[in-house]
This record gives structure tokens, C-alpha cells and sequence, in this order.
């Protein structure tokens, strides 16, 4: 049996240290506890797969996190402060969730893009101006969530990511998209609603003639 422990919704205010000392956890929920900070001892916990943070008031992460190398099913810190991420993040190489929405980033952190074994990468309603080249090195990307930022246009690298299924780009002031999306082979979805600055492109016809749906 793994060992979860749900601490969902307790009005904690602060972590228990006996959270911290049961090691053996491999699922943790702390969401919408009203945490202002999370002791470095979060590293101590080395077999958690699930790290649920979301929801709460935390302005950083420890760099300590990155110590749990065998973090793989999901990690929530949407719904937070955040605006930069510790680099020793980019280490979590078996993690395949990581949700980030609902923050204060102005730029994607680097370190997500050593995140090599990621599936699943959403960064919803934050303040992105762009996103940066290394994304291209998340080639196990499948979805890929951008809802309300403020991109105006993605980089060319985007046609890496070859095992894309979803890129959802609602709500962002677009002027431009490469035309590499077209190379993406397994595309299905791409959402442009609420998308009112992006003349049509060309290349859409293309993308629609194989399969892929675009949402306008």
C-alpha cells in the first residue's frame, strides 16, 4: 500500500513538522492551507511520487525540492505567488505533471525545460511575454496549456516538440505563429478562442486537412 497523506483544505497555516518526518510518504496534499512558505525539509521526503501545493500563498519554493528525484505523477503549485521556480527544479526529470498556473511568472523558467520527462505542462493565467527556446527540449510534451498570458507569438522550436497533442494558447493577444505548428505530426488541438489580434494562416488549412481541429 503507498502511503498518502491528504491534508486538503485543514486551515494549517503552517506544515506540521511531523509531515516532514514521515519519509515514507508518497503522496502529499497540502492544497488550500493558507501556506505563506514550506520548510527546506521538504527534500527529506525522497519517495514522493504526488506533491499537491496548490492553492495557497507561497511566494517560493525550496531549493530542497529538488532533491525528491523520483517525483513522477503529478506536482500542483497552481493558485499561489510565485514568480520565479528554484533551478534545482529542473532535476524532477521522471515528474510528468507540472501545473504552474495561476501565478505571477513573467517568463517561463528555464529550469521547467530540463524537465525532460514531462507529458503534461500547464501555465494558464500568469504574465508570460514569451516563451523561451530550451522548450523545445520537453520532446515528451503532449499537451501543452498557455491559456490568458500575454504571448504574441511562440518560437519556432515549437516543431520539436514532436509528440504534441494539445497546445491551447486561449486568451493571449497573438499577432503571429510560426508556421513549424504545421510540422507538429500529431497535433489534434489547437485553441486560438478569445484569440482576436491573429489573422487566419495559411498553414491552418493544412494542420485541418490531417486531423488536427482549430479552435477560433
Amino acid at each position: 500500500m503507498s502511503s498518502i497523506l491528504n491534508l486538503w483544505k485543514k486551515n494549517l497555516g503552517q506544515v506540521p513538522s511531523s509531515v516532514w518526518d514521515d519519509t515514507s510518504l508518497e503522496a502529499l496534499v497540502l492544497a488550500d492551507n493558507g501556506l505563506k512558505d514550506i520548510s527546506k525539509r521538504l527534500g527529506q521526503l525522497r519517495n514522493l511520487r504526488m506533491l499537491d501545493l496548490g492553492h495557497n500563498q507561497l511566494s517560493t519554493i525550496p531549493e530542497t525540492i529538488g532533491e525528491i528525484v523520483g517525483l513522477s505523477d503529478y506536482l500542483y503549485l497552481h493558485d499561489n505567488r510565485l514568480s520565479s521556480l528554484p533551478s534545482s527544479i529542473g532535476r524532477l526529470r521522471k515528474l510528468r505533471y507540472l501545473n504552474i498556473s495561476e501565478n505571477a511568472f513573467s517568463e517561463l523558467p528555464e529550469s521547467v525545460c530540463a524537465m525532460s520527462g514531462l507529458i503534461e505542462l500547464r501555465v494558464t493565467d500568469n504574465q508570460l511575454t514569451s516563451i523561451p527556446d530550451c522548450i523545445g527540449h520537453l520532446s515528451r510534451l503532449r499537451e501543452l496549456h498557455l491559456r490568458n498570458n500575454s504571448l504574441i507569438t511562440l518560437p519556432a522550436v515549437i516543431s520539436r516538440l514532436s509528440e504534441l497533442r494539445q497546445l491551447d494558447l486561449r486568451g493571449n493577444p497573438i499577432q503571429s505563429l510560426p508556421q513549424e505548428i504545421a510540422r507538429l505530426p500529431k497535433l489534434e488541438k489547437l485553441d486560438l478562442r478569445w484569440v482576436d489580434s491573429l489573422p487566419s494562416q495559411e498553414w491552418f488549412g493544412a494542420l485541418e486537412e490531417r486531423g488536427c481541429v482549430i479552435y477560433r
